[in-house]
């Protein structure tokens, strides 16, 4: 049974969603009153993108998003004013509360590694985490725990890169990555 696929607790949970525009095109958040739930790329407000993101939320989570107020949107609109201050420059560190529960096992173990060890501007290879996590032999679970990272930019699988030099992988397309990278200083801005 993979992550994704894994039971949540019992019962409805109360979530909230917004869309945000951010350099690297609309950025879906959702949230519980636990903590930033999910980061969605290429969100839209509106249309099928959007629908389908939150209709596998509420797939999961066993209810439609709340509407506000609710402790929900205080988190969404923390989570909006700290990737703002990010994508600006002006933050280097998320201090927001994180909802863990779209992860578990090996997954959650890599991405935890992740946030609490490779900070910004700062990369990391697939095998070099594999072994910070224990499991030397694991350099390409490493990268299916960096696909299924519910919580993109904020659990940076952005700085997570190939041995030799090369970007690797990242489910919302490679330039997603290198605008990331570039603004985070460690690679060059594109010419074009």
């Amino acid at each position: 049974m993979t992550d994704s696929e894994r039971p949540l607790p019992a019962g409805p949970r109360v979530w909230a969603w917004t869309t945000i525009s951010t350099p690297v095109g609309p950025l879906g958040l959702a949230a519980t009153a636990d903590g930033l739930l999910s980061v969605v790329f290429h969100a839209e407000d509106t249309g099928e993108r959007a629908a389908g993101s939150v209709d596998r939320l509420t797939r999961r989570l066993g209810s439609a998003p709340a509407g506000p107020p609710s402790a929900c949107h205080d988190v969404l609109a923390e989570a909006t004013a700290q990737l703002q201050a990010y994508f600006s420059g002006r933050l280097r560190v998320f201090s927001l509360p994180l909802d863990w529960s779209l992860t578990s096992g090996f997954n959650r173990r890599t991405l935890h590694e992740l946030l609490d060890h490779v900070p910004y501007g700062t990369l990391v290879a697939y095998q070099d985490l594999a072994d910070r996590v224990g499991e030397p032999g694991a350099a390409r679970a490493v990268g299916v725990a960096m696909g299924s990272n519910p919580l993109p930019v904020v659990v940076p699988c952005h700085r997570v890169v190939e041995s030799n030099g090369g970007l690797g992988g990242f489910g919302p397309g490679l330039e997603a990555k290198r605008a990331l990278l570039a603004l985070e200083g460690v690679l060059p801005q594109p010419l074009f």
